[in-house]
């Protein structure tokens, strides 16, 4: 197909579609003439997983390439595919608070994933996202907050199974790593989402029991 039709296929336009090939997130099509490329399935399937990752997990442009990169290496795999996406999604943020609370921050957040079992490598951007927001807990002096990290932990764990799940029973090499890009970047914005309803439904019913 040409381009124009890839951009008639994906709702992307033509100029995007070009940005995105001098970016590094689209292979670039097959040159058939001087003034001629051709694209193929794979290209729309890509396009798509752009826009997912970049319109609505709201990663930027350099931290998309860095995830399709490792998507496109030959022989990755999924834990390592999904490292990167979790890196990508969590970005770096702000170091909070003096040596000492962040030191008691990863106290409290290592016992924690000892108490669910969770094996976590002390470089986990969960883990590190985790400290800053304990360390911020602390700050605020709200230990009520810190005392609902082991419901969210629970619901987390559940989450994450029932993904990977879903993952495993997908039939191709290509579509699970996919699914775990789709899982990690659009599953954050699921979860914000769900969580928006579910807290709305539950003060409703606190505010008119019965």
């Amino acid at each position: 197909m040409r381009i124009g039709e890839l951009a008639q296929r994906t709702g992307v336009p033509i100029p995007t579609i070009k940005y995105y090939t001098r970016e590094g997130l689209l292979p670039p099509g097959e040159r058939i003439g001087p003034n001629q490329v051709r694209y193929a399935d794979p290209h729309v399937s890509r396009l798509k997983l752009i826009r997912a990752m970049l319109e609505v997990g709201g990663m930027s442009v350099a931290a998309a390439r860095e995830v399709l990169a490792r998507v496109d290496v030959p022989g990755r795999t999924v834990h390592g595919v999904l490292g990167v996406a979790q890196s990508a999604v969590s970005g770096s943020g702000v170091e909070r608070g003096t040596e000492a609370q962040r030191e008691r921050a990863e106290r409290v957040a290592d016992a924690l994933a000892r108490r669910h079992g969770w094996a976590v490598k002390p470089g986990n951007p969960g883990r590190a996202a985790l400290v800053q927001l304990i360390v911020t807990y602390h700050d605020l002096e709200r230990d009520d907050l810190l005392a609902l990290l082991d419901a969210y932990a629970t619901a987390a764990e559940g989450l994450a199974r029932a993904e990977l799940s879903a993952v495993a029973a997908v039939p191709t090499a290509d579509g699970k790593v996919e699914s775990v890009v789709l899982g990690t970047v659009l599953g954050d914005a699921a979860m914000a989402a769900l969580r928006r309803m579910a807290q709305e439904s539950a003060s409703a019913r606190l505010a008119h029991p019965g």
